[in-house]
């Protein structure tokens, strides 16, 4: 399991507004920002995103390598996965997959692909045998 991610963008400020948009309908809308002087030398500042007590989801400021990532959002369930791809969308996201089933992977894996404002993938995923429903 992954404790956090630190994902480098060319504008924090303008990610900030993106993903703390995009990534609400998740859940995920805790945020803290971390000055590097608190930490080693040369530690970047970080803005952290985060949900039940935990921050895992960083940015950090510099170079951007959109093709040496993707990143995949847990969702709860179908309506969840909508919602994330309508607010990333509106918040200046790029199509990369309506939401839907993705049958190449499982009938039962449900999703959306956006690209942030850097051409990072994004996927706001449900997965049924994951979450399953009362």
């Amino acid at each position: 399991m992954l404790d956090h991610l630190f994902l480098t963008v060319s504008d924090t400020d303008r990610s900030v507004r993106f993903y703390t948009e995009a990534l609400a309908p998740l859940g995920i809308t805790v945020r803290h920002d971390y000055d590097g002087k608190e930490g080693p030398p040369g530690h970047p500042d970080l803005k952290g995103f985060g949900a039940q007590g935990r921050i895992f989801f960083w940015l950090r400021e510099g170079a951007v390598a959109p093709a040496a990532v993707h990143v995949g959002f847990v969702a709860r369930n179908q309506t969840m996965v909508n919602e994330a791809y309508a607010s990333a969308m509106r918040a200046g996201a790029s199509d990369n997959g309506a939401p839907g089933a993705r049958l190449h992977y499982d009938p039962r894996y449900y999703a959306a692909g956006v690209f942030d404002p850097d051409g990072y993938s994004l996927e706001f995923v449900y997965k049924q045998w994951q979450h399953p429903q009362p």
